[in-house]
């Protein structure tokens, strides 16, 4: 059997106690990153008493998770198996999804706990009333991949949520003043950590904020575009100085249209 075990995303305490069961058990222990799991088995040791069957710890990540998944037989999942990441939730950024498909096409036994995710609890944090949310996890990080994701990300419709690192967090809050200055912009440094810090108000305000706070991990929840649904029409999009293949996926999402085939027409116009 495999279970998905969620982690914490910074305090040690919000180790559910399902989680410290199914760790107890495990067999094997598939690892984002075997020296991270291996120090909180230590620590879940020390502060809950956790016990342990000894497990056998591999690593399991996004550069070598397909190759592994390759590589697999359905009876090596006949014992006790858990999959964690470093922290949080399993498959929301984070390898996962690919284990889950691997045992519905075979037939075997899985199971997802739920706990700490830095994405809903910076959602939740934000104060924005629209509850439809979109996750873009980490925007790629430089170019013409960079500028689409972010335009698509900005005029979805709803309450958008990404992942930024201390390094792009100032190029990111620069990109939002310049392309949404009125837009409300939260940010969340360190969730559930001794040093978590909330901020909340357009880019540019934020900006003079962030010149000693920049390190860490941080969640930006954008406030949703006034603009939403059929509201914001193909003519608007394409007035937007973004790539036609950026273009067609906003207006494939608002007219149901086929991304693809959507981009043609672009091309063909």
């Amino acid at each position: 059997m495999l279970s998905l075990v969620p982690t914490p995303i910074g305090n040690i305490a919000d180790i559910s106690l399902r989680s410290l069961d199914v760790l107890s058990n495990a067999q094997v222990m598939l690892c984002e990153d075997t020296r991270v799991t291996k120090k909180l088995i230590h620590l879940l040791k020390e502060r809950h008493e956790l016990t342990t069957c000894e497990p056998k710890f591999i690593s399991l990540h996004s550069h070598n998770e397909a190759d592994f998944i390759g590589s697999l037989t359905p009876d090596f999942f006949d014992q006790n198996v858990v999959y964690v990441s470093d922290a949080g939730m399993p498959g929301i950024s984070d390898p996962g999804q690919m284990l889950i498909r691997y045992c519905i096409d075979h037939g075997i036994a899985y199971d997802i706990l739920p706990g700490a995710n830095a994405a809903l609890t910076a959602f939740v944090a934000s104060g924005f009333v629209e509850t439809k949310m979109l996750f873009f996890g980490f925007l790629p990080h430089k170019g013409h991949d960079r500028a689409s994701a972010l335009q698509e990300a900005l005029f979805n419709g709803y309450t958008t949520i990404l992942y930024e690192s201390p390094k792009r967090l100032d190029k990111l809050l620069s990109e939002l003043s310049v392309a949404v200055p009125e837009r409300q912009i939260f940010l969340a440094k360190e969730l559930t950590k001794r040093y978590q810090r909330f901020y909340r108000g357009s880019a540019s305000e934020l900006i003079p904020q962030m010149e000693k706070e920049i390190r860490g991990e941080w969640v930006v929840v954008i406030e949703a575009s006034e603009a939403k649904g059929s509201s914001l029409s193909e003519q608007d999009i394409l007035a937007l100085d973004i790539p036609k293949k950026a273009a067609s996926k906003l207006i494939a999402r608002l007219t149901g249209e086929n991304p693809k085939e959507c981009y043609q027409r672009l091309l063909q116009s």
